[in-house]
Protein backbone atom coordinates (compact mmCIF):
# COMPACT_ATOMS: atom_id res chain seq x y z
CA UNK A 1 0.00 0.00 0.00
CA UNK A 2 1.82 2.95 -1.09
CA UNK A 3 2.00 5.51 1.64
CA UNK A 4 0.00 9.00 1.56
CA UNK A 5 0.56 12.36 2.56
CA UNK A 6 -1.59 13.88 5.27
CA UNK A 7 -2.35 17.96 4.34
CA UNK A 8 -3.28 20.07 7.59
CA UNK A 9 -3.34 23.47 6.23
CA UNK A 10 -3.13 25.82 9.22
CA UNK A 11 -3.58 29.22 9.96
CA UNK A 12 -2.94 30.82 13.63
CA UNK A 13 -4.48 27.68 15.25
CA UNK A 14 -1.62 26.43 17.06
CA UNK A 15 -4.30 25.80 19.77
CA UNK A 16 -5.50 23.22 17.39
CA UNK A 17 -2.42 21.68 16.88
CA UNK A 18 -1.43 21.47 20.22
CA UNK A 19 -4.66 19.18 21.08
CA UNK A 20 -4.97 17.17 17.93
CA UNK A 21 -1.72 16.73 16.67
CA UNK A 22 -0.90 14.05 18.85
CA UNK A 23 -3.76 11.53 17.82
CA UNK A 24 -2.67 12.32 13.92
CA UNK A 25 1.30 11.10 15.11
CA UNK A 26 0.49 8.44 16.82
CA UNK A 27 -2.43 6.66 13.91
CA UNK A 28 -0.49 8.08 10.50
CA UNK A 29 3.26 6.54 11.77
CA UNK A 30 3.44 5.41 8.38
CA UNK A 31 2.77 8.18 6.26
CA UNK A 32 3.86 11.09 5.56
CA UNK A 33 2.30 14.07 7.37
CA UNK A 34 2.82 17.81 6.57
CA UNK A 35 1.59 21.15 7.98
CA UNK A 36 0.70 23.59 5.44
CA UNK A 37 0.74 27.09 7.12
CA UNK A 38 -1.27 29.90 5.33
CA UNK A 39 1.34 32.80 7.37
CA UNK A 40 -0.16 32.76 10.05
CA UNK A 41 0.96 35.14 13.13
CA UNK A 42 1.10 32.91 16.00
CA UNK A 43 3.27 30.46 17.43
CA UNK A 44 1.94 27.51 14.86
CA UNK A 45 5.54 27.12 13.27
CA UNK A 46 7.34 27.08 16.72
CA UNK A 47 5.23 24.94 18.01
CA UNK A 48 5.62 22.51 15.33
CA UNK A 49 9.74 22.72 14.92
CA UNK A 50 10.26 22.08 18.61
CA UNK A 51 7.51 19.20 19.47
CA UNK A 52 7.36 17.66 16.47
CA UNK A 53 10.69 18.09 13.87
CA UNK A 54 9.41 14.76 11.86
CA UNK A 55 6.26 16.62 10.77
CA UNK A 56 6.85 18.73 7.25
CA UNK A 57 6.05 22.22 7.16
CA UNK A 58 4.51 24.35 4.42
CA UNK A 59 5.15 28.10 4.96
CA UNK A 60 3.23 29.73 2.91
CA UNK A 61 3.99 33.90 2.32
CA UNK A 62 0.16 34.67 2.47
CA UNK A 63 -2.64 33.35 3.39
CA UNK A 64 -4.34 31.64 0.89
CA UNK A 65 -7.30 30.91 2.22
CA UNK A 66 -8.76 26.98 2.29
CA UNK A 67 -9.10 26.03 -0.93
CA UNK A 68 -5.99 28.06 -2.77
CA UNK A 69 -3.83 27.04 0.47
CA UNK A 70 -4.28 23.14 -0.44
CA UNK A 71 -3.73 23.78 -4.28
CA UNK A 72 -0.16 25.23 -3.13
CA UNK A 73 0.40 22.66 -0.67
CA UNK A 74 -0.87 19.71 -3.49
CA UNK A 75 1.60 21.60 -6.05
CA UNK A 76 4.17 20.24 -4.22
CA UNK A 77 3.05 16.57 -3.49
CA UNK A 78 3.84 13.67 -5.43
CA UNK A 79 2.71 10.79 -3.06
CA UNK A 80 -0.36 8.77 -4.70
CA UNK A 81 -3.25 10.11 -2.03
CA UNK A 82 -3.58 13.06 -0.61
CA UNK A 83 -5.55 12.93 2.42
CA UNK A 84 -6.58 16.66 3.52
CA UNK A 85 -7.42 16.77 7.34
CA UNK A 86 -8.86 19.71 8.97
CA UNK A 87 -6.87 21.12 11.91
CA UNK A 88 -10.17 20.74 14.38
CA UNK A 89 -9.85 16.98 14.01
CA UNK A 90 -9.41 13.85 15.77
CA UNK A 91 -8.33 10.52 14.33
CA UNK A 92 -8.33 7.24 15.65
CA UNK A 93 -6.54 4.05 15.24
CA UNK A 94 -6.75 2.56 11.68
CA UNK A 95 -8.29 5.70 10.32
CA UNK A 96 -6.32 5.28 6.95
CA UNK A 97 -5.91 2.12 5.21
CA UNK A 98 -9.37 0.52 4.96
CA UNK A 99 -9.95 3.79 3.02
CA UNK A 100 -6.30 3.35 1.15
CA UNK A 101 -7.26 -0.29 0.65
CA UNK A 102 -10.28 0.50 -0.84
CA UNK A 103 -9.10 3.14 -3.60
CA UNK A 104 -5.99 0.72 -4.59
CA UNK A 105 -8.76 -2.18 -5.87
CA UNK A 106 -10.79 0.41 -7.63
CA UNK A 107 -8.63 3.04 -9.34
CA UNK A 108 -12.33 4.54 -10.68
CA UNK A 109 -12.77 5.64 -6.91
CA UNK A 110 -10.94 9.54 -7.14
CA UNK A 111 -11.99 10.41 -3.31
CA UNK A 112 -13.41 8.81 -0.26
CA UNK A 113 -14.14 10.06 3.53
CA UNK A 114 -14.43 8.57 6.91
CA UNK A 115 -17.26 8.55 9.01
CA UNK A 116 -17.58 12.41 10.48
CA UNK A 117 -18.66 12.50 14.47
CA UNK A 118 -18.70 15.43 16.49
CA UNK A 119 -15.94 15.98 18.79
CA UNK A 120 -18.23 17.07 21.77
CA UNK A 121 -20.80 14.91 21.04
CA UNK A 122 -19.24 11.34 20.11
CA UNK A 123 -22.07 9.48 19.49
CA UNK A 124 -23.53 12.08 17.05
CA UNK A 125 -22.64 12.45 13.14
CA UNK A 126 -21.10 15.50 12.40
CA UNK A 127 -22.41 18.09 10.33
CA UNK A 128 -19.93 18.39 7.56
CA UNK A 129 -20.19 15.09 6.11
CA UNK A 130 -21.38 12.80 8.50
CA UNK A 131 -21.33 9.49 6.84
CA UNK A 132 -20.97 10.70 3.47
CA UNK A 133 -22.26 13.66 1.29
CA UNK A 134 -24.82 14.02 -1.26
CA UNK A 135 -26.76 16.98 -3.53
CA UNK A 136 -30.59 17.37 -4.36
CA UNK A 137 -31.76 18.34 -7.60
CA UNK A 138 -30.65 22.41 -6.62
CA UNK A 139 -27.14 21.68 -5.38
CA UNK A 140 -28.69 21.97 -1.46
CA UNK A 141 -26.15 19.63 0.80
CA UNK A 142 -27.46 17.35 2.82
CA UNK A 143 -25.87 13.91 4.44
CA UNK A 144 -26.11 10.18 5.91
CA UNK A 145 -26.69 11.35 9.15
CA UNK A 146 -27.45 14.97 8.57
CA UNK A 147 -30.49 16.59 6.71
CA UNK A 148 -29.78 20.33 6.82
CA UNK A 149 -29.48 21.39 10.16
CA UNK A 150 -31.16 18.06 12.19
CA UNK A 151 -27.82 15.64 13.04
CA UNK A 152 -29.04 12.41 14.08
CA UNK A 153 -27.03 9.82 16.76
CA UNK A 154 -24.66 7.25 15.14
CA UNK A 155 -25.92 3.89 15.81
CA UNK A 156 -24.62 1.65 13.00
CA UNK A 157 -27.32 2.44 10.84
CA UNK A 158 -24.32 3.92 8.54
CA UNK A 159 -21.79 1.78 8.83
CA UNK A 160 -21.89 0.07 5.69
CA UNK A 161 -19.63 1.53 2.69
CA UNK A 162 -21.72 3.52 0.58
CA UNK A 163 -21.32 5.45 -2.83
CA UNK A 164 -21.66 9.35 -2.53
CA UNK A 165 -22.13 12.21 -4.45
CA UNK A 166 -19.27 14.34 -2.48
CA UNK A 167 -16.03 13.41 0.56
CA UNK A 168 -16.05 16.33 3.26
CA UNK A 169 -13.28 18.90 3.03
CA UNK A 170 -12.83 17.97 6.89
CA UNK A 171 -11.18 14.93 5.99
CA UNK A 172 -10.86 14.53 2.04
CA UNK A 173 -9.25 11.48 0.87
CA UNK A 174 -8.16 11.78 -2.73
CA UNK A 175 -6.29 10.76 -5.82
CA UNK A 176 -3.49 13.34 -5.89
CA UNK A 177 -3.09 13.33 -9.53
CA UNK A 178 -6.72 13.84 -10.29
CA UNK A 179 -7.25 16.09 -7.72
CA UNK A 180 -4.25 17.98 -10.47
CA UNK A 181 -5.93 16.83 -13.21
CA UNK A 182 -8.93 18.30 -12.48
CA UNK A 183 -8.04 21.57 -11.51
CA UNK A 184 -8.32 21.10 -7.59
CA UNK A 185 -10.44 23.12 -5.58
CA UNK A 186 -11.65 26.46 -7.33
CA UNK A 187 -10.03 29.44 -5.58
CA UNK A 188 -12.43 31.68 -6.32
CA UNK A 189 -14.81 29.52 -3.60
CA UNK A 190 -11.71 31.05 -0.75
CA UNK A 191 -13.64 28.62 1.66
CA UNK A 192 -16.61 26.02 1.80
CA UNK A 193 -18.42 23.59 -0.50
CA UNK A 194 -15.46 24.13 -3.11
CA UNK A 195 -14.61 20.43 -2.14
CA UNK A 196 -18.45 19.39 -3.04
CA UNK A 197 -17.68 21.64 -6.57
CA UNK A 198 -14.43 19.44 -7.23
CA UNK A 199 -16.53 16.39 -6.32
CA UNK A 200 -19.25 16.87 -8.59
CA UNK A 201 -16.52 17.72 -11.48
CA UNK A 202 -14.93 14.16 -10.41
CA UNK A 203 -18.74 12.73 -10.82
CA UNK A 204 -18.91 14.84 -14.18
CA UNK A 205 -15.31 12.76 -15.44
CA UNK A 206 -16.68 9.65 -14.81
CA UNK A 207 -14.85 9.02 -11.11
CA UNK A 208 -16.62 6.82 -7.92
CA UNK A 209 -16.24 8.58 -4.32
CA UNK A 210 -17.37 6.43 -1.62
CA UNK A 211 -17.63 6.67 2.66
CA UNK A 212 -16.27 3.90 4.46
CA UNK A 213 -17.26 4.16 7.83
CA UNK A 214 -14.31 1.63 9.76
CA UNK A 215 -12.44 4.92 9.24
CA UNK A 216 -13.56 7.16 12.14
CA UNK A 217 -12.27 10.96 12.45
CA UNK A 218 -14.38 13.21 15.44
CA UNK A 219 -14.59 16.65 14.04
CA UNK A 220 -15.18 20.16 15.93
CA UNK A 221 -16.23 22.26 13.12
CA UNK A 222 -16.23 25.75 13.14
CA UNK A 223 -13.04 26.06 14.31
CA UNK A 224 -11.93 28.54 12.34
CA UNK A 225 -15.34 29.92 11.67
CA UNK A 226 -18.64 29.61 13.98
CA UNK A 227 -21.90 28.74 12.36
CA UNK A 228 -23.01 31.37 12.81
CA UNK A 229 -20.48 33.47 11.41
CA UNK A 230 -22.30 35.97 8.64
CA UNK A 231 -19.47 35.72 6.64
CA UNK A 232 -19.55 31.65 6.84
CA UNK A 233 -23.76 32.22 5.79
CA UNK A 234 -22.42 34.12 2.89
CA UNK A 235 -20.30 31.88 1.46
CA UNK A 236 -22.31 28.95 2.05
CA UNK A 237 -25.02 30.50 0.25
CA UNK A 238 -22.52 32.56 -2.55
CA UNK A 239 -20.52 29.32 -3.45
CA UNK A 240 -23.68 26.97 -3.17
CA UNK A 241 -25.30 28.63 -6.31
CA UNK A 242 -21.70 29.29 -8.09
CA UNK A 243 -21.69 25.57 -7.72
CA UNK A 244 -24.72 25.03 -9.40
CA UNK A 245 -24.01 27.66 -12.31
CA UNK A 246 -20.66 25.83 -13.12
CA UNK A 247 -21.93 22.26 -13.25
CA UNK A 248 -25.06 21.99 -14.54
CA UNK A 249 -26.29 22.39 -18.27
CA UNK A 250 -27.53 25.37 -19.44
CA UNK A 251 -30.75 23.54 -20.00
CA UNK A 252 -31.03 22.63 -16.49
CA UNK A 253 -30.19 26.06 -15.22
CA UNK A 254 -32.72 27.63 -17.10
CA UNK A 255 -35.27 26.56 -14.27
CA UNK A 256 -32.93 25.17 -12.13
CA UNK A 257 -31.19 28.52 -10.83
CA UNK A 258 -34.48 30.89 -10.74
CA UNK A 259 -35.62 28.00 -8.12
CA UNK A 260 -32.48 27.86 -6.15
CA UNK A 261 -32.66 31.85 -5.97
CA UNK A 262 -35.99 31.62 -4.74
CA UNK A 263 -35.28 29.52 -1.76
CA UNK A 264 -32.53 31.78 -1.38
CA UNK A 265 -34.18 34.59 -0.42
CA UNK A 266 -37.03 32.84 1.21
CA UNK A 267 -33.88 31.78 3.73
CA UNK A 268 -32.86 35.38 3.66
CA UNK A 269 -36.58 35.97 4.86
CA UNK A 270 -36.61 33.78 7.48
CA UNK A 271 -33.28 34.86 9.21
CA UNK A 272 -34.50 38.26 9.47
CA UNK A 273 -38.27 36.99 10.90
CA UNK A 274 -35.37 34.74 13.44
CA UNK A 275 -33.81 38.08 14.71
CA UNK A 276 -30.67 37.48 12.80
CA UNK A 277 -30.72 40.71 10.33
CA UNK A 278 -26.84 39.74 10.03
CA UNK A 279 -27.39 36.29 8.22
CA UNK A 280 -30.17 37.56 6.50
CA UNK A 281 -28.26 40.43 4.80
CA UNK A 282 -25.60 37.84 4.45
CA UNK A 283 -27.90 36.07 1.87
CA UNK A 284 -28.36 38.62 0.21
CA UNK A 285 -25.21 39.81 -0.33
CA UNK A 286 -24.05 36.58 -1.66
CA UNK A 287 -26.85 36.87 -4.50
CA UNK A 288 -25.71 39.96 -5.44
CA UNK A 289 -22.24 39.21 -5.70
CA UNK A 290 -22.83 35.83 -7.43
CA UNK A 291 -24.87 38.38 -10.68
CA UNK A 292 -22.06 41.02 -10.37
CA UNK A 293 -19.34 38.60 -10.85
CA UNK A 294 -21.55 36.21 -13.81
CA UNK A 295 -18.76 36.61 -16.21
CA UNK A 296 -16.10 35.38 -13.93
CA UNK A 297 -18.32 32.11 -13.34
CA UNK A 298 -19.62 31.74 -16.58
CA UNK A 299 -15.43 31.42 -18.00
CA UNK A 300 -15.54 28.55 -14.76
CA UNK A 301 -18.65 26.92 -16.13
CA UNK A 302 -16.99 26.83 -19.65
CA UNK A 303 -13.58 24.82 -18.01
CA UNK A 304 -15.96 22.36 -16.44
CA UNK A 305 -18.27 21.78 -19.43
CA UNK A 306 -15.03 20.50 -21.14
CA UNK A 307 -15.30 17.44 -18.61
CA UNK A 308 -18.27 15.98 -19.90
CA UNK A 309 -21.14 14.84 -17.85
CA UNK A 310 -21.67 11.88 -15.94
CA UNK A 311 -25.06 10.32 -15.35
CA UNK A 312 -24.87 9.87 -11.73
CA UNK A 313 -27.23 7.63 -9.26
CA UNK A 314 -25.83 9.20 -6.03
CA UNK A 315 -27.90 12.93 -7.02
CA UNK A 316 -31.16 13.47 -5.23
CA UNK A 317 -33.88 14.00 -8.38
CA UNK A 318 -35.96 15.95 -5.68
CA UNK A 319 -35.80 18.89 -3.00
CA UNK A 320 -34.05 18.31 0.26
CA UNK A 321 -36.10 21.30 1.58
CA UNK A 322 -38.88 20.29 0.72
CA UNK A 323 -38.20 17.11 2.10
CA UNK A 324 -37.83 18.01 5.51
CA UNK A 325 -39.81 20.95 5.61
CA UNK A 326 -42.86 19.51 4.44
CA UNK A 327 -42.69 15.87 4.20
CA UNK A 328 -41.02 16.25 7.59
CA UNK A 329 -38.45 13.99 6.26
CA UNK A 330 -35.67 14.46 9.39
CA UNK A 331 -33.13 11.84 9.21
CA UNK A 332 -31.53 10.21 5.88
CA UNK A 333 -32.83 6.53 6.26
CA UNK A 334 -36.43 8.17 5.63
CA UNK A 335 -35.82 9.53 2.35
CA UNK A 336 -36.79 7.36 -0.81
CA UNK A 337 -33.22 7.95 -2.05
CA UNK A 338 -32.00 6.75 0.75
CA UNK A 339 -33.23 2.97 -0.53
CA UNK A 340 -31.22 4.05 -4.26
CA UNK A 341 -28.33 4.23 -1.90
CA UNK A 342 -28.68 1.00 -0.11
CA UNK A 343 -29.02 -0.63 -3.23
CA UNK A 344 -25.63 -0.20 -4.15
CA UNK A 345 -23.76 0.03 -0.61
CA UNK A 346 -20.28 -2.44 -0.36
CA UNK A 347 -19.68 -5.34 2.03
CA UNK A 348 -16.22 -5.29 3.29
CA UNK A 349 -13.70 -7.04 5.85
CA UNK A 350 -11.02 -5.73 6.64
CA UNK A 351 -8.74 -6.81 8.90
CA UNK A 352 -4.65 -6.07 10.90
CA UNK A 353 -2.42 -9.33 11.64
CA UNK A 354 -0.34 -8.57 15.07
CA UNK A 355 2.27 -6.64 13.48
CA UNK A 356 -0.06 -3.91 11.89
CA UNK A 357 0.25 -5.01 8.82
CA UNK A 358 -3.30 -4.66 6.59
CA UNK A 359 -5.01 -7.55 4.83
CA UNK A 360 -6.39 -8.05 1.17
CA UNK A 361 -9.78 -6.45 1.96
CA UNK A 362 -12.94 -8.01 -0.60
CA UNK A 363 -15.26 -5.34 -1.58
CA UNK A 364 -18.48 -6.66 -3.06
CA UNK A 365 -21.23 -5.33 -4.39
CA UNK A 366 -23.97 -6.16 -2.55
CA UNK A 367 -28.33 -5.08 -3.72
CA UNK A 368 -29.89 -4.72 -0.38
Amino acid sequence: MNPAAVIILNYNGVHFLEQFMPSVVTHSSRHRIIVADNASTDSSLAFLRENYPSVEIFAFSENYGFAEGYNQALNRVENTYSILLNSDAEVTLNWIEPVLALMDQDSSIAACQPKVLAYHQKNHFEHAGAAGGYLDSLAYPFCRGRILDVTEEDQGQYDTVAPIFWATGACFFVRTQVYKDLGGFDPNFFAHMEEIDLCWRMNRAGYRLYCHPQSIVYHVGGGTMPASNPRKTYLNFRNSTIMLYKNESAGALLWKMPAKMGLDLIAALAFFFQGKPSDGRAVLRALRDFIRKLSQWEKANQVSEAIGKRVTSVQMTGSIVFAKYILGKKYFRDLAFARRISNTTLDYDFSEDDSGNSSRTQYRDTVR
